[in-house]
């Protein structure tokens, strides 16, 4: 690709960071605005399935996030009150054999900063918060609340659910409240008593769910994730402190090894589950979308950041395939390959159905954004317009 082309990628977050990397390994020089003053180490836990690590190879850091992150055995689904295992598949060595790479569970924070150690020295700008951007028809300019600007070719919206991108294509309209809310925490699993903690695992009973795994090679670290209805969240903050006490009223009557993982618990913060329905558009000009800018869904799959970065890797190949030149074919072509799966995952997470009881996982597994083959995006618009009309 043309090296003199500037990309301007505003966010980093997973997604962001994954686009430019893959840039800069394509000899584009592409420049990351991101609104937080630094880089912070948030103490959350993430899955890297197998299809995202497959892009993980193509960055470098296949093998540095083996070394950190923990290997599941098999993934387990279970009753939350009797504990009866529902479903499990295997995954260590079987999911490399059976789905092309590793399956992990890592700390957020030691994923996001291998991811942004993989960048150029001296392209991700701390403290730039997205206020207005104006494109001239040669170039966008891009204005930061700083009171700084800067200018470029493209720019890639990864900035998250409240993306000033998607603002500027499709107007300011707030996400949807999902009605359910999620706990959060993370501890020395030292501390657990009474808790024979599988590798990874989900419980589910009527309306809710807790997931639970390690977060470090060598399983110091226990982290959890639930899934509660919560009738309304009124405030405009994006988490609240919670407590032992709410999780045990939201989990009474669950089965002891949750209660004495709830006892365990050190802090425990509840955040709300927000989405948005598919948008008609991902891209205008010379603006593009990726992750939930685009599609935000909930984390029932733990698929989220998963299709951010597929998102990515997708684009920049098809960027590839047209050339930057064409740029506006390259985003009809990453929204025509895209938007299926980006669509179907978001539906599965928001019926909060996956891995419950037998099913094969393959199809989001196996997934290998590099290889799938490229659909133009003219057989895309009939194969939907087929749809419609039936």
């Amino acid at each position: 690709m043309k090296s003199n082309t500037r990309i301007a990628v505003v966010g980093g977050g997973l997604g962001g960071l994954a686009a430019a990397r893959l840039l800069q390994k394509a000899g584009v020089n592409a420049q990351v605005y991101e609104q937080a003053p630094s880089f912070l180490k948030l103490g959350a836990g993430i899955h890297i399935s197998p299809n995202v690590m497959k892009v993980m190879r193509a960055m470098g850091i296949e093998k540095e996030l083996e070394a950190v992150g923990s290997s599941p055995d098999r993934w387990r689904s279970r009753d939350g009150v009797s504990g009866e295992i529902l479903f499990e598949i295997a995954l260590g060595d079987i999911a490399r054999q059976r789905f092309g790479a590793s399956y992990l569970t890592v700390r957020r924070g030691d994923f996001h900063e291998l991811m942004l150690n993989t960048l150029q020295s001296g392209t991700i700008h701390f403290g730039k918060k997205l206020v207005e951007l104006n494109d001239d028809g040669h170039c966008i300019t891009l204005n930061f609340e700083d009171g700084t600007t800067d200018e470029a070719d493209l720019v890639i919206g990864a900035d998250g659910i409240n993306s000033k991108i998607r603002e500027k294509l499709l107007g300011p309209e707030r996400p949807n409240y999902t009605g359910d809310i999620a706990h959060r925490a993370m501890f020395s699993a030292k501390g657990l008593k009474g808790f024979e903690s599988d590798q990874c695992s989900k419980w589910w009973s009527g309306d809710r769910h807790i997931v639970i795994y390690y977060v470090d090679k060598h399983r110091d670290e226990i982290y959890y994730v639930t899934g509660v209805p919560y009738p309304q969240w009124n405030t405009t903050e994006s988490w609240l402190p919670s407590s032992r006490d709410e999780m045990r009223e939201a989990f009474a009557g669950w089965h002891p090894a949750i209660q004495s993982l709830i006892d365990a618990t050190q802090e425990v913060t509840k955040w709300p589950l927000m989405d948005r329905n598919p948008l008609p558009i991902w891209s205008e000009g010379r603006l593009v979308m990726l992750g939930d800018a685009c599609h935000p869904m909930k984390p029932h799959m733990a698929q989220g950041a998963g299709m951010a970065i597929e998102d990515a890797a997708m684009l920049v190949r098809c960027l590839q395939e047209t050339g930057l030149d064409n740029h506006e074919a390259a985003f009809q072509l990453y929204k025509a390959n895209r938007s299926e799966r980006a669509t179907r995952v978001q539906r599965v997470s928001k019926q909060n159905s996956w891995l419950r009881f037998g099913e094969d996982p393959s199809w989001c597994f196996g997934y290998d954004v590099f290889e799938v083959p490229l659909v133009s995006a003219e057989s895309r618009q009939e194969h939907g317009l087929a749809h419609s009309s039936e």
